[in-house]
């Protein structure tokens, strides 16, 4: 992965995204349905793409949101459907548009109150939360935004009365009929304007903020944090969560300072990423550049990307926490201080997690739940608390209440952050350190992910890959025990490859939003094994791709 001379560096004036063009394109370009990189696609969090490149335009959310009042017609899903956007410049036209088309379609919708920025964690609860003891007039939700990418991008992704990520039939028919729309130039989209849609007496305002905040005490100690003094600093990176934190200070009286307050669309800010690109990644060392170097002004901080369902930890004694450290810290902690919780709730991981949670998890007495990538995996075990954690390295993660009960079943960046600053507070010692001390006992794992550019017909043939396929009984010098195309919880497809030995794996599958394709590998052993098992891996997957 060739890392930019950009990244890490302040963004640059030319780097930033033309406001007002993109916006002009939202509203004045077409797109091609006969071209399918301006068809409407759902990936792993929903349909994202950039108003400039004809992939998220006016044209898209009509046809999406039509199709989703279709979805709930026939699912006679009745209840109120809750809406929410980030700080995205794409977003705000989106929700307008969104709008236009439910109230049209004569849907009870929640808005936020004074116009507010909406997580995709406050979605979530609210959709679990209005739910709770229903069994018909059930509620459910879509949030506009494309979450960590780069400021040109648009998003929107639906959550079912389930409250989380919709799953892959749900996506799948919402897609199909939103196609269908575009190719009849929109026929039979109902549409309203704007201001008749504000006016409507089907759309409502909800205090996601207060509601959400006001219940975080059920979810994390706040308690002990306050008492503990612990001084924590936060970086919304510009994004929907940027006025919760001062209320959540002032709420459970905590030590906890917001040091960037600012909302910009070209997130000027933002340090580059390391491909020189605008990204709001908060496990992304170059991305954090700035929080990292303010570390010392803080016992714990931390930060959370545009929608707020990614986290980021920089500690004192590290500075950024790699994900799949932090997450093994997370299971390690909530294992053994959380006593209400049932001892029959599972662990989940994606198959791309790192092994070192897998190693807690059976020396804790607990079962893991290995699904495949995607937060859509765990929603109905967090649901029902069969799951007591779902988490991935990508940065995502929820866990349950203090009693065991489901908070939310979409990724929730707010809660990891806080629970960083409890970690440091019950353990007096912050989470960097508590990694250490894991590693003594567990190993140490290295683990890398790369990057490589991929048609789609190679994408097609990655996600369609077979064990039958890799030939070599060995990996960088170890046997092979196990080739795995679907995950061991659920049998359901890996969309790729997962090769395992003693002391070590790689999993390759395609990108599910971008032309590319990721091997993800992870070595006990030291830098030399794990740059053995990439290089084996990238010509496994090259001889699978011809």
């Amino acid at each position: 992965m060739d890392v930019s001379p950009l990244a890490g560096k302040l963004a640059a004036q030319e780097m930033l995204v033309d406001v007002p063009r993109l916006i002009a394109s939202y509203y004045s370009e077409k797109p091609d349905p006969s071209v399918p990189a301006q068809r409407i696609s759902f990936g792993t969090s929903g349909h994202r793409g950039s108003a400039i490149k004809n992939s998220f335009n006016e044209n898209h959310i009509l046809a999406i949101t039509q199709a989703i009042c279709l979805y709930r017609k026939a699912k006679k899903i009745e209840g109120p459907l809750y809406l929410g956007f980030d700080t995205h410049a794409l977003s705000s036209p989106a929700f307008a548009t969104t709008m236009e088309v439910l109230a049209a379609n004569s849907v009870e919708v929640m808005i936020a109150a004074g116009d507010e920025y909406t997580p995709t964690p406050a979605i979530s609860h609210a959709i679990l939360k209005y739910n709770r003891e229903r069994k018909t007039g059930l509620a459910d939700g879509i949030i506009i935004t494309p979450s960590h990418n780069p400021p040109a991008d648009g998003g929107l992704k639906y959550n079912p009365p389930n409250g989380g990520p919709a799953g892959t039939d749900v996506t799948n028919w919402i897609e199909t009929k939103a196609n269908q729309f575009l190719d009849s130039n929109l026929d039979h989209v109902k549409r309203t304007s704007y201001d008749k849609a504000l006016r409507a007496s089907t759309i409502h305002r909800h205090d996601y903020l207060n509601t959400y905040i006001k219940d975080l005490g059920n979810v994390i100690d706040m308690g002990i944090i306050c008492d503990s003094k612990v001084k924590m600093g936060v970086d919304p990176l510009g994004g929907a969560g940027v006025h919760y934190w001062g209320p959540i200070a002032d709420h459970y009286h905590l030590d906890l300072t917001v040091v960037n307050k600012i909302v910009d669309p070209t997130f000027s800010f933002m340090t580059a990423d390391w491909d020189g690109q605008i990204r709001m990644d908060p496990s992304s060392s170059y991305a954090m550049q700035r929080l990292i170097e303010m570390k010392d002004h803080f016992d714990i901080s931390f930060a959370c990307d545009t929608d707020h369902d990614r986290h980021g930890v920089v500690t004192k004694s590290i500075g950024l926490l790699n994900p799949n450290h932090y997450l093994s810290v997370v299971v390690f902690y909530l294992l053994q201080h959380r006593p209400l919780w049932s001892s029959d709730a599972a662990i989940g991981k994606t198959v791309v997690t790192t092994q070192l949670i897998d190693r807690i998890t059976s020396n804790l007495g607990r079962k893991l739940n290995e699904v495949p990538v995607g937060f859509k995996w765990f929603v109905d075990g967090l649901l029902n608390s069969s799951l007591c954690f779902g988490g991935e390295e990508s940065a995502g993660a929820s866990f349950s209440r203090l009693n065991g009960a489901v908070w939310t079943t979409d990724k929730d960046g707010f809660i990891p952050a806080l629970l960083s600053a409890e970690i440091t507070a019950k353990l007096g010692r912050d989470p960097g350190i508590v990694y250490s001390e894991l590693i003594k006992e567990f190993g140490e794992p290295i683990y890398e992910r790369i990057e490589a550019t991929a048609t789609p017909e190679q994408k097609e043939k990655l996600k369609k890959l077979s064990a039958s396929q890799i030939k070599s009984k060995t990996l960088a010098g170890e046997k092979i025990n196990s080739i795995l195309t679907n995950a061991p919880a659920n049998n359901a497809p890996i969309e790729g490859v997962k090769v395992i030995t003693e002391n070590g794996w790689f999993a390759a599958r395609p990108s599910g939003t971008e032309n590319m394709y990721k091997i993800y590998a992870e070595s006990f052993l030291d830098n030399d094994h794990l740059k053995n098992i990439l290089n084996e891996a990238e010509d496994i997957v090259k001889t699978a791709l011809k």
